[in-house]
């Protein structure tokens, strides 16, 4: 018995030196995003809510460092001074902005360029759709635009479209959700892939601003843009809405889809039968 003891001590102090010697495990490298909270139109109060939870996120997966800027000087391949880094040094770019940001023909030209060519991400909250009405490309982009929120902020009866995404994977087939959705023109299914969207038979289409005819009004969806990936969606409004848990983790699971540390198909297809 004493041997066989000490032939398990000499066995578990061999394995101990063994795994010592080992070379560590390169950890992954963080990502980087570029969160811009710049708004030349109607400011939302959660823009600051929204920043900080893909901040947060970050933290709390520790898979990527959050940049939060209020204006748009960083979107650019000019080299910046005072050690300002620019579009060189992320993997993705956020939005919660509004109106016509204060970009010239060279930013414009470098985050398209960012997300087509280089293959980056760009996720967008609630009013990224209310941005650049007159940069038509930034609409094909994103995947449309603000098209006014016929029923404000009310309980919203959510479908869930595609379950085998990872943004959309812990969601039930269809909830609710206390927020302001919004309609969206220049929005083709040709275009993005729809995730989830308002269910038509619970809703008013007849509400005063209700201009789509077809009863489709998406709630979220992704696409490939070029090479880059991009990922949309109307829920964050308010602060309420921003700390439900399953809408964090629909962030979370965007946020590494963009960044290309998970796969999930963004191929269009067309509206679900009833």
């Amino acid at each position: 018995m004493k041997f066989l003891l000490r032939g398990t001590a000499a066995l578990l102090v061999g394995l101990g030196l063994y795994m010592t010697s080992m070379p560590a495990q390169p950890q992954p490298k963080k990502k980087k995003i570029l969160a811009i909270g710049e708004t030349r139109g109607f400011h939302h109060d959660a823009t600051s809510d929204g920043l900080a939870l893909v901040h947060d996120l970050g933290k709390k997966t520790g898979l990527w460092d959050t940049y939060i800027q209020t204006s748009c000087e960083f979107i650019t391949k000019k080299k910046l001074t005072g050690n300002k880094k620019n579009l060189d040094y992320y993997d993705a770019v956020f939005f919660y902005t509004t109106g016509e940001l204060q970009m010239d023909a060279e930013q414009k030209a470098s985050l398209m360029s960012f997300i087509k060519d280089e293959g980056k991400g760009f996720i967008g909250m609630h009013s990224a759709l209310d941005t650049f009405y007159e940069w038509p490309e930034y609409g094909e982009m994103i995947g449309g635009y603000f098209d006014s929120h016929p029923w404000n902020t009310f309980d919203a009866p959510v479908i869930v479209e595609d379950r085998s995404h990872p943004a959309m994977a812990h969601f039930p087939k269809a909830f609710v959700i206390y927020d302001e959705i919004y309609q969206a023109k220049l929005f083709s299914r040709d275009k993005v892939r729809v995730l989830a969207r308002l269910d038509e038979t619970k809703i008013d289409l007849k509400a005063k601003n209700v201009k789509r005819t077809d009863g489709d009004f998406a709630v979220a969806w992704v696409k490939n843009y070029g090479n880059g990936r991009v990922f949309y969606s109307t829920f964050g409004h308010h602060e309420q809405a921003l700390n439900r848990p399953d809408i964090q983790t629909m962030y979370t699971e965007a946020i590494k889809w963009a960044l290309k540390l998970t796969e999930g198909d963004a191929t269009p297809r067309p509206r679900p039968a009833k």
